[in-house]
């Protein structure tokens, strides 16, 4: 499993435009969405040159560009918008830890989206960036997904309140529809983690084990994804009074609030999961411990049966030439037989004592 950390990459200054993703095959496209209450016009495909004329700032313009890896189109965004290179340098560079922050009235959010990929021992981690300002919202993805799929088939079907806000409104559904893909990550993460506690207790297979640590490692990694998303949501709604964030309505924080919470839910989820492994990693060793201590006792008792008869074969071994057993008839039929009767009380003495 690949195993995915913010601090490890390749350092890129902050002012130089570079992709550090691994869709570097990707080819940069931008789609188009401009709609009011009444009206809704959409553009696939959409020419950098083309989009000053499709840009309508009496509307709401969602702006979605797919692929990261045409520094020319994205330099000719950041120029459209007034965007600074280090916001720019943010949306590039996918080793950046989840943040949000208000620069020359321009709301920039990136987050980390996560799916499980086909092979359930790995999370799939995708960077999206948001830029919002003046009615538009940019928002940057390093591959086509299907994210946001429901949420063009409500702008183009008119479906639910969507068409008739603003485009902070339709930032916080992007953001929710992104924190969905959390919960049905940890949805398929947890029913691994029931089959992993169910077999920790009937197999102590190294192998079970293995599994336990790539999931906490799993659980760790969004662990560290969803806390700095905390962060930015409690930013925003923790300083709603202050008129901080100018790009977002008022009456609109309260979303942003639920969005809070829902992280906060997800946090706790996570947490209860790695206790669940946790328990599940000290029944396997207890389980392990325990199969040794019953090898160590029945090896101790076949030992302890054998150390009487090893001596007594041990005495008659000598040689001795006075020894008066030796040329006794039945001398061996009695010996033989008081090893048969040590044997058996010693076996009867741990079954009284329940040793076995």
């Amino acid at each position: 499993m690949r195993k995915i950390k913010y601090k490890k990459g390749r350092k890129v200054q902050p002012t130089f435009l570079e992709y550090t993703g691994h869709h570097k095959d990707i080819k940069t496209e931008m789609q188009l969405f401009v709609y009011n209450n009444d009206e809704l016009t959409e553009c696939e495909n959409l020419k950098c040159r083309d989009m000053l004329n499709s840009i309508d700032l009496t509307k709401i313009n969602w702006l979605n560009i797919h692929g990261l890896n045409d520094m020319n189109i994205i330099k000719e965004i950041g120029d459209f918008f007034k965007v600074d290179n280090f916001m720019l340098g943010d949306i590039l560079n996918t080793i950046k830890r989840t943040k949000v922050e208000e620069y020359h009235d321009t709301l920039f959010f990136n987050i980390k989206s996560l799916l499980p990929s086909n092979e359930s021992l790995q999370l799939n981690v995708e960077q999206i960036s948001f830029l919002l300002k003046d009615g538009v919202l940019v928002s940057f993805q390093e591959k086509r997904s299907d994210f946001f799929t429901h949420i063009r088939e409500r702008i183009r079907t008119h479906s639910g309140i969507v068409r008739t806000k603003k485009a902070d409104y339709l930032l916080y559904i992007l953001l929710d529809a992104i924190m969905e893909n959390f919960y049905i990550t940890i949805e398929n993460e947890e029913n691994i983690v029931d089959e992993l506690l169910n077999l920790s207790k009937i197999d102590i297979n190294p192998r079970t084990i293995e599994k336990i640590e790539k999931h906490k490692d799993n659980y760790s990694f969004l662990k560290r994804a969803i806390i700095p998303l905390r962060d930015s949501l409690h930013t925003i709604t923790s300083i709603k009074d202050d008129n901080v964030f100018n790009a977002i309505e008022p009456e609109n924080y309260s979303f942003f609030t639920r969005l809070y919470q829902k992280s906060l839910e997800l946090l706790e989820q996570i947490e209860d999961d790695m206790a669940t492994l946790d328990s599940a990693t000290h029944f396997f060793f207890s389980a392990q411990s325990h199969k040794m201590n019953e090898i160590m006792k029945t090896l101790t008792i076949v030992s302890a049966i054998f150390i009487p008869l090893t001596f007594i074969a041990g005495v008659y071994g000598m040689n001795f030439e006075n020894m008066p057993e030796l040329k006794a008839e039945n001398g061996y039929f009695i010996t033989v037989a008081i090893m048969f009767m040590i044997t058996i009380g010693m076996i009867i003495y741990f079954k009284l004592r329940k040793w076995f």
